[in-house]
């Protein structure tokens, strides 16, 4: 099946969600179905931004950055192989307008695949892993089952708007049409961004990550991995005794 060899082909390739979306209406959409593709950020890199930004996130974005642009340039040649078009989103054939906009975003292919849905901050939330994942995607117009979307899950949570340094999280939740521009103040969000990466190690950047690690889907991400850490010390301290 389709769907069963595409998705062996992009966890090979490190891919911890994979999903499929329509895309006929979407704007900026050149192909009728989307394959959207997320990597977890590591759990130790999430409590090292507790308070704030760090180089070893910084480094962990450029990392993953070049995994998913492996992940979906897999794909798009194992479609093309099977003589469908398809067109990896990649980071080199991405461009961003001033205003950080790009024709299709990754959330959008994201959601309309059921991958998560659209959180109060405008980040993508995953059930497993909380809004701390790295987002990409491709189009095509191979024939894929595709999945449904989900609807949001943040309820009244305002956490991310508490946590966020710049005051830019409005509290609004996301709904189908919903403008980016009406969740979040994208222009406070990016100045705050580039004087705290200048501020914790020198390199002005947009990467904050606060309403990310706050997110109560993923404090429970991050959490499962100090349990798992607790059970496995009082094994081995079982075993010893």
């Amino acid at each position: 099946m389709l769907e069963e060899e595409l998705r062996e082909v992009l966890t090979a390739r490190g891919a911890d969600l994979i999903g499929f979306g329509a895309l006929k209406g979407v704007p900026g959409a050149p192909l009728p179905n989307g394959v959207a593709v997320a990597v977890r950020i590591p759990r130790e890199v999430l409590r090292d931004i507790r308070q704030g930004p760090t180089k070893r996130y910084y480094d962990c974005y450029q990392v993953l950055n070049d995994r998913l642009n492996g992940i979906v340039l897999a794909g798009e040649r194992f479609l093309r192989e099977r003589g469908f078009a398809a067109r990896a989103l990649s980071t080199d054939r991405v461009t961003q307008s001033d205003d950080a906009r790009t024709a299709l975003p990754h959330k959008t292919v994201a959601v309309r695949a059921g991958l998560g849905w659209i959180g109060k901050c405008a980040l993508l939330v995953t059930e497993a892993y909380g809004s701390a994942v790295r987002i990409s995607s491709l189009v095509t117009d191979a024939p894929l089952v595709c999945g449904v979307p989900v609807q949001p899950r943040c309820g009244g949570c305002a956490r991310c708007e508490q946590y966020c340094p710049a005051g830019a999280v409005r509290g609004r939740a996301w709904k189908n049409g919903t403008d980016r521009d009406e969740l979040v103040d994208i222009a406070a969000c990016r100045r705050q961004m580039l004087q705290m990466t200048r501020e914790s190690f020198g390199v002005a950047t947009t990467i904050c990550g606060q309403c990310m690690v706050h997110c109560p889907f993923t404090n429970r991400y991050a959490e499962t991995g100090n349990m798992e850490r607790a059970v496995s010390r009082g094994a081995e301290s079982a075993g010893e005794s």
